[in-house]
Formats: C-alpha cells, structure tokens, sequence
C-alpha cells in the first residue's frame, strides 16, 4: 500500500459519548476536525423546539444548557440492539424515530468529515464493540446490520466493520519498534471492550490479522454506568431516592433509575410521573427531598444535572473530591463528593470488568506473565480504582496510555487504507 497518497476509505468511531472519523493523507493528523476545530463530536443530539431546529455534539449541549426548550438525547449508540430503536420519541408535538435521529447523527458526521477533506467518502471502516447486547448473538447481529443500513442510507456503498479494541492496537503499532503481546483494555461510554493481540512493526501492512488476535472479550459495562452508580448512589438520595413514605415503603425507584441513565431521562417528564410525585410529597416523611425532584421535573433539568454528575465523575478521576451544584433546580445548593464514595458506588461495576480481563488470558492460552503491555484506551479508562485493578491482574506488564478519545479512530483509518487502498490504486 502506498502511503504517498491519501486512503480512499474513512474509520468512523461512534461512540457512546464521543465520536471521531480518521483518515491517513500524508504528512496530516489522521483524525479530522469535526468540531469547534476539535477531532471529537460529542454523540449528542438536540432538537430545539423553540427554532424547530436540530443541533449536534457541543453546539448541542450548549443550547439545552442556555435553556432552550427542546429534547436533548445522549447515549444513542445504547440504542443499537434494543428494542427501543424502533420506538420513537415526541417534542412539541412531532413524533421523531429513534433509528431516524440515529441517521441524522451519523449523516453529520458523515457530511463534517468530508466537509473537512474536502471529498466525498463512499467507503467506510466502523468501529464496533466486541458485544453491541452481551450474551445475544442474535441481537448482536441485528443491531451491526442496523448500523450497516444506516451507513449505507446516508450515501457509503460500502461499509465494514472492526471491533474498537482491534483498531486501537493497530494505532499503538505504529508506534513500536518491536513485538509486543499486548492487552488493548478500551473503556468507553457504554462497553468495555478487551483484546490480547500480537503486535510488530513488520506487521503492519499484512492484509490478514485475525492470526495476531489472541481474544476478544467485553462487557456492557462504561462511562454511563459509572455515572448511573455515582448518581444514585450519591445524587439521587437528595431527591428522595430511597427516604420513605409515613407508611413506612420506601418511595418507588423508577423515576430515580429514569433520571441517572442518559437515554430515559426524558420518561422522567411524562404527565402521570408528575402526577404520581405530587401525590407522594403529601407521604414523604422527608417532603423537602421530594420537592427538589418536583422541581427538577418542573426545570426539566435531567439533563443538566447527569451533566454535572459526569464532570463530577470526571474531577473524581483527578481528583479526590468534587463540588456538584444543584441549581438549576435548588439554587445556592450543592454537594460535595469524594474519591471514597465514588470508588464504593462503582466498587461492583470495577469487579465486572475485572472478572472480564481475567476470563481473557486463559482464552489467549496466557499467563499473566504473558502480557507485555497493557495499553489504556477510551475516555473512561482514567478512572483510578478501574485502571489500579486491571493493572494488578498484569503486575509484569508495562502501562500504556492512548489517546483517550483518539485511538481508535486513528485505528480504524489504519484499517481503512489496508482494506480499500489508496486513492491512486489502480487494483480499485
């Protein structure tokens, strides 16, 4: 494969929370700007009913934060292999599909792209989790083909597919200088995705790799998760989570779970959960709790507060506490979190993927000793406990940190120009 003209294919990396689009040209950043001058777009979709308009990645986020009136989805991705991606959503009076907005996401990042390179892309490299439903072949499938068939309404005559942990060891390969065993740990937004591959400098260019692949395994398991578990373990009590009624129940959770995970906070907002609140304040032994949920319904700040729920997430992960503000709903309140409370809310989701990573060395016929490098991927792989615990398993091996929003697009643009060539290939 030449390298002295650009890929005639892209490798686009839908994220659960992020998404990027790689391209190899020489002498260029594989990945292209999407954004704001920024190589990620945030996988967020705003329809703002006040300018009947819709706005994607940061744009988007920025106008539901400033308060327009609207619909804000997050996590589409979690779609993909659920039955909710027929199902279909309503603002101000318009019906909308889930699959529809799905379209419209990936047909903007699509359009920026090529916007950016200035030429049309007609093949694409995509990258998947190792498990789009864990333990349902039959979804899996159905929710790849899903992805397929939007690929290919928005204008890709072809489309194939590489699980995400793949396509990030063969970003790290173009940095080695020798061979390496190394376990690719990419802990997105939705799914922590593991592989063992064998990786060197001499194999870059070979057109088969499955040989190189020693396992695969994953979980549906990541970034969200830990923000779901932070939340109602740390968040949601301030709303009433788990307080009791004077008959001694403790208040129905639903609304709570609705609230801490991105894609059904919108269900928060329908009229018989309103309803079914201001019944339960008159029976709440704690009604000042209750009151604050009735206001966030009322503000319609879900959104706003898994907002700050993320960033907490986030300082947590640098830090050792975090100040959450609640007022876009309770004004001058606020929270602080620590580094303790977030490592016991999240200390069984840590165990998940632990089990995962440990379940894959006998699969690649490792020992631990095996592994050279372990090489950290995907935004939520800085969380501290979650990276101390998977580095114990390997406590040989070196710790390699990727680009945490870039690798696997650069990955898949590798891939990319291996499967479709070059622009000046004549074999195309």
């Amino acid at each position: 494969m030449s390298h002295s003209s650009p890929a005639r294919a892209c490798g686009i990396d839908f994220g659960t929370s992020n998404s990027t689009v790689g391209w190899l040209r020489p002498g260029l950043p594989t990945l292209l700007a999407l954004e704001d001058g920024k190589p990620t777009l945030p996988s967020v979709v705003f329809f703002n009913a006040e300018e009947n308009s819709v706005s994607f990645g940061r744009a988007g986020l920025r106008e539901y934060l400033d308060g327009y009136e609207g619909r804000l989805m997050r996590s589409l991705k979690s779609l993909l292999g659920s039955s909710l991606i027929d199902g279909r959503t309503e603002v101000q009076g318009s019906v909308i599909g889930f699959r529809d907005l799905l379209t419209r996401f990936i047909a903007s990042l699509k359009a920026r792209a090529e916007a950016r390179g200035e030429r049309a892309f007609e093949q694409a490299v995509f990258g998947r989790p190792v498990f789009f439903v864990d333990d349902d072949s039959a979804a899996d499938r159905v929710a790849e083909d899903t992805l397929a068939g939007i690929a290919r309404a928005i204008g890709f005559r072809e489309v194939s597919f590489q699980y995400e942990p793949i396509a990030a060891a063969f970003h790290y390969e173009t940095t080695l200088a020798r061979e390496e065993v190394v376990l690719v740990a990419d802990i997105g937004g939705g799914t922590s995705d593991f592989s063992i591959v064998r990786l060197a400098p001499e194999r870059l260019k070979a057109a088969e790799r499955w040989s190189d692949v020693l396992a695969n395994g994953g979980i549906h398991i990541g970034g969200t998760d830990f923000d779901k578990h932070l939340s109602l373990a740390a968040v949601m009590p301030l709303l009433g989570h788990r307080s009791r009624l004077k008959s001694g129940r403790e208040m129905p959770a639903s609304v709570y779970f609705n609230l801490a995970t991105w894609h059904t906070i919108n269900f928060a907002y329908a009229r018989p959960v309103w309803a079914d609140q201001q019944r339960l304040v008159l029976d709440a032994m704690e009604p000042e709790r209750l009151n604050r949920l009735l206001a966030l319904i009322r503000e319609r700040a879900g959104h706003w507060l898994a907002h700050q729920v993320e960033q907490a997430k986030i300082d947590l992960s640098d830090g050792d506490t975090a100040v959450l503000s609640l007022e876009r709903f309770a004004p001058d309140e606020q929270k602080l979190l620590t580094r303790a409370e977030f490592d016991l809310a999240t200390e069984m989701l840590v165990d998940q993927v632990e089990t995962a990573v440990a379940r894959l060395l006998p699969t690649a016929g490792l020992a631990a000793t095996g592994i050279d490098t372990i090489f950290f991927t995907g935004g939520s792989s800085g969380i501290p406990l979650l990276r101390r615990r998977i580095a114990a398993l390997l406590p040989q091996a070196r710790v390699v940190e990727g680009d945490l929003f870039g690798s696997i697009g650069a990955g898949l643009a590798v891939d990319a120009a291996r499967r479709y060539g070059t622009v000046d290939d004549p074999r195309r």
